[in-house]
């Protein structure tokens, strides 16, 4: 198990990629990591995430209070995010968000990734929706996310950026390059006509691989949120897109499919 130490200088690493990967400009986007159920590591605001070092890194509780930062850091403005992704995900270690440009795209249009167009994304990624916007800095983001939290491991914020979580903070690294992938082929297969997307029996082999592998996290492969369908890819807007068509009066609710899902969940815990 990595100390104090290590994990922050993984942190400067992991801040250093998204930096050098124009994921993110200037000072933007924050990286946290889970050390017990009252402590985490997180970045500080104002500061390059391509520029850091262990020493710039602060400690905080669960309610985002520092508990240790070096003269001239205090905590990421976005900490409250992070902390609601670990109260509502116990399974989760650690949180990054950043602007990945293709992904962010996607984000400012109103278009979740949803289309199952290869089958590394629809394995390892399922859907990636889109939570509503909400006013940086504030408890917008956190309450507009919180939804999305028990039945996925990445979201987009609309005109903001993308949030994905995990069980360590490679791997929530990885969700990151993952989705920012994922988002630049299906921009540039659309400008070439449009994707090939799989049909529902190839969709389901794949999620069958992902069940046998054991991965972990939240995926349509287990259970999907959207309106009690199993297969979530071929859903267009279906997926928590902020451009989702009000449900007509004869229609159960999107908010009635995620409390009936709520439920099922628990009864499997």
């Amino acid at each position: 198990m990595q100390n104090e130490y290590e994990l922050k200088k993984l942190m400067c690493d992991i801040g250093k990629r998204i930096y050098d990967r124009n994921m993110v400009a200037a000072n933007d986007g924050n990286i946290s990591v889970k050390l017990n159920d009252n402590e985490f590591l997180c970045t500080p605001t104002g500061v390059s995430k391509g520029f850091m070092t262990p020493d710039f890194i602060c400690k905080v509780d669960a309610q985002g209070n520092v508990i240790q930062a070096n003269k001239g850091f205090r905590p990421s403005s976005e900490i409250k995010m992070h902390m609601r992704v670990y109260q509502k995900r116990p399974d989760v270690g650690a949180v990054v968000h950043a602007h990945p440009t293709f992904a962010t795209s996607f984000a400012i249009a109103g278009i979740p990734l949803t289309q199952p167009i290869m089958p590394e994304a629809v394995i390892a990624l399922g859907c990636v929706p889109i939570a509503e916007y909400g006013t940086p800095s504030t408890m917008e983001i956190p309450d507009n996310v919180e939804k999305y939290l028990p039945y996925y491991d990445a979201v987009l914020l609309e005109s903001h950026g993308a949030l994905t979580w995990s069980t360590d903070l490679t791997a929530a690294y990885m969700k990151m390059e993952s989705v920012e992938f994922y988002a630049e082929l299906l921009y540039k297969s659309k400008m070439l006509g449009g994707p090939k997307e799989f049909d529902k029996n190839t969709i389901e082999k794949l999620y069958e691989i992902r069940r046998k592998m054991g991965l972990p996290g939240k995926h349509p492969a287990d259970l999907c949120q959207n309106k009690g369908k199993k297969n979530c890819h071929n859903c267009g807007n279906g997926c928590g897109s902020v451009s989702s068509p009000a449900p007509a009066s004869n229609e159960v609710s999107e908010e009635m499919v995620a409390e009936i899902v709520k439920k099922v969940m628990e009864q499997m815990k």
